[in-house]
């Protein structure tokens, strides 16, 4: 059995160190500097859209794909979902849980990038941006003083906002006092799910800060989704 595998997440990493007994390929986009590699094969970079991806599929006889990608890279599911469509070839789509609200959290929820920035303004004043380098520039124009974290630096370099550049995971008191130290009033985040950087919500909890969550695209229509690891391999070993 051959299996391809989309994504550089967690989930995907651990999905193939699972996978010992099966031929399993990690394809990742390659978008990040120093990147997390994975055991077994790994191929690094774009297709070239479906139908690329439909010759991929067939040249090397794939008998299904695992599409372990971030909650957020709608796109690549999109391309994974048609390809595997016009190939014959059997999709699971593995996808963790978004987070919830408890007791406590003030959280505001919000469609886009867009929609975050337009709420802005009504929340606080000093914003913990931290929703990856694509899509900051639509918080450029709110006015409010941005502490902007990402893996990578977005390019070119944004002028309108403080940088950090850092990688999860993150605790809880590293957070807190990140917070504490830009004096920072409101938080804003995609609805990424994991416990990596959850970390954030607990701190602005304690805080009593509001949080604004980018709601993660929805999971397509027809194709089964499950959310651990352990139930892809299952699915797989079927």
């Amino acid at each position: 059995m051959k299996v391809l595998l989309l994504g550089g997440t967690g989930e995907a990493r651990e999905l193939a160190a699972q996978l010992t007994d099966i031929d399993v390929v990690s394809s990742l986009a390659g978008r990040t500097k120093d990147l997390r590699l994975p055991d077994g094969a790994v191929r690094v970079g774009g297709f070239g859209g479906v139908a690329g991806l439909t010759d991929w599929l067939r040249d090397n006889a794939v008998d299904a794909v695992v599409d372990a990608t971030h909650p957020f890279a709608a796109t690549m599911t999109e391309h994974a979902v048609a390809a595997a469509r016009a190939a014959g070839v059997p999709l699971l789509v593995l996808r963790r849980p978004g987070w919830g609200a408890g007791p406590g959290d003030d959280w505001h929820w919000v469609n886009s990038a867009a929609d975050a920035a337009t709420l802005l303004p009504t929340l606080g004043q000093r914003v913990f941006l931290t929703i990856g380098r694509q899509g900051i520039d639509a918080f450029a124009g709110t006015g409010l003083w941005t502490l902007a974290r990402c893996v990578d630096p977005p390019e070119p370099p944004p002028t309108w906002c403080t940088l950090l550049l850092d990688r999860g995971p993150y605790a809880v008191d590293a957070e807190l006092a990140l917070l504490r130290q830009h004096a920072i009033d409101v938080v804003v985040t995609k609805d990424s799910g994991g416990q990596q950087t959850q970390a954030k919500l607990t701190a602005a909890r304690e805080l009593h800060l509001p949080v604004v969550l980018i709601q993660r695209p929805a999971a397509p229509n027809g194709v089964p989704v499950v959310e651990t690891v352990a139930a892809a391999a299952s699915w797989l070993r079927k």
